[in-house]
């Protein structure tokens, strides 16, 4: 069933009051808090693994940090679709739980897969690797040496990413299964804002708060590695354990009933998707954001440098202030949203976003106006996101969700891995201020789908999406 119980009292449909006041949708939250703050802090954890056991003198973190991130994103791109299909076929709460479970069990064997592997190398012919690779200073004739222990946290790493990819659609589905239609679009906006969070906190404290656990594990007679791992597992335990008190109203036979095969199931998402103009052109809105987003993490290291009072490792300022925005504008949407159709507030979204990003492009050499668009940019995008992803889950049938959140969970993890390796060349190429205004253009994009959504809307203008 796809709303599990109703008030006999009158309908607080406004804020955030009725969703936290919702005991199913406080587990699943603070569930999300502790998994996605395990989610940064280890990433933050590799980099300090890296730093303390493989990257040689004088040589450059990028490499290693990329090996690492590409690890995280394979996945991604090749299970995305196959985890959303398998999430309607199992318990959302069992994944959910498991998953954390699992992930934190990872963690735990790092340390001592990295003491058991010291000072060991396994030889691969250079051809093997690509050649951004080749430039590690491990290569003697031809043959290329890589640290074992840093193949073993590579593979937990791809491991890590993979059941990832799980968590995340079964989160999703999880959210209309607990509460209520009307409110769907209060529990997106406070789910985002934790996201932005989660992002900026996960990486402001994820530094001290390891070197804290190092040095109280040294205290105890344990290794720093051991305890900055310890942080992250617990982390990622603890979520399982609040999970477990998590009810969805699932009945086992939602899914237990005979499938049909896999691939035929992503065939019907697909189909799905195309015959649903509303829920494909919502997901197409989200693929443009993440898209611009994910251009704008590598732009932002470059406009920093051009930024007068800025260094070029201080990006993460600007896209801390993005945060905040978005958080910011989250927070709007949660308590007056509701007042406004999807379109409406999405259209909004879009406009607000080109203007930013040409606001942007002319204020550069401006430490102060660029933060006041970075901020903009952040609001606007949540007036964009937060509303479409209420429409892909208040729109896709129950036994569609894992389908298409599948789907949708794989474009994403592909819009946010193109422009990575897409924005730095074409800044070299053309520059900063041409990349923003194609930024700009896509936004302008995003914003006629969104009058397509409202075209299509405004034949049934009181249904609540």
């Amino acid at each position: 069933m796809d709303r599990q119980s109703t008030s006999s009292k009158p309908p607080m449909s406004q804020g955030f009051l009725p969703i936290l006041q919702n005991p199913r949708f406080l587990t699943l939250w603070v569930g999300q808090i502790f998994s996605q703050l395990a989610d940064k802090v280890y990433l933050v954890l590799m980099i300090a693994l890296i730093a303390g056991h493989f990257q040689g003198e004088n040589q450059p973190i990028s490499g290693w940090v990329s090996a690492i991130m590409i690890a995280f994103t394979i996945p991604a791109v090749l299970f995305g679709s196959f985890a959303g299909v398998y999430i309607d076929r199992w318990s959302k709460k069992g994944v959910l739980v498991i998953s954390n479970f699992v992930r934190g069990a990872l963690v735990f064997v790092i340390p001592p897969l990295i003491w058991l592997s010291q000072d060991q190398t396994l030889a691969l012919p250079v051809s093997w690797l690509p050649v951004w690779l080749r430039q590690w200073q491990f290569q003697v004739q031809d043959n290329f040496f890589v640290p074992l222990g840093f193949l073993f946290i590579l593979t937990l790493t791809f491991v890590d990413s993979t059941i990832t990819q799980f968590f995340a659609p079964a989160e999703q589905v999880t959210i209309p299964l607990i509460v209520e239609r009307r409110h769907l679009l209060s529990a997106n906006s406070l789910f985002t804002t934790t996201m932005m969070a989660m992002t900026i906190i996960g990486f402001a404290i994820g530094d001290p708060l390891l070197e804290l656990a190092a040095t109280l594990a040294k205290f105890v007679g344990l290794s720093w590695e051991f305890g900055k791992s310890l942080v992250v597992a617990l982390s990622y335990l603890l979520a399982g354990f609040i999970l477990i008190f998590l009810r969805t109203g699932e009945k086992r036979e939602h899914y237990e009933k005979e499938r049909s095969h896999i691939l035929k199931d992503i065939r019907d998402g697909l189909h799905y998707l195309n015959n649903n103009h509303r829920v494909r052109n919502a997901l197409i809105q989200l693929v443009i954001l993440f898209c611009i987003f994910a251009a704008l993490s590598v732009l932002a290291v470059r406009m920093a440098e051009t930024i007068p009072g800025l260094k070029a490792e201080q990006f993460g300022f600007l896209l801390a202030f993005g945060g905040l925005g978005m958080a910011f504008g989250a927070g709007i949407l949660g308590n007056w949203g509701q007042q406004f159709s999807k379109n409406q507030l999405g259209l909004w979204g879009s406009l607000g976003m080109t203007v930013s990003l040409v606001g942007l492009s002319l204020s550069i050499d401006n430490l102060w106006l660029t933060l006041l668009m970075t901020t903009f940019l952040g609001l606007f995008a949540a007036f964009v996101g937060v509303p479409m992803q209420t429409v892909i889950q208040s729109e896709t049938p129950v036994d569609m969700r894992g389908k298409v959140f599948g789907l949708q969970n794989n474009a994403v993890n592909i819009a946010l891995s193109l422009p990575l390796a897409l924005a730095g060349i074409a800044e070299t190429l053309v520059g900063l201020k041409p990349v923003l205004l194609a930024l700009a253009g896509l936004a302008v994009a995003g914003g006629i789908l969104t009058r397509n959504i409202g075209k299509n809307e405004s034949g049934n203008k009181k249904s609540e999406l």
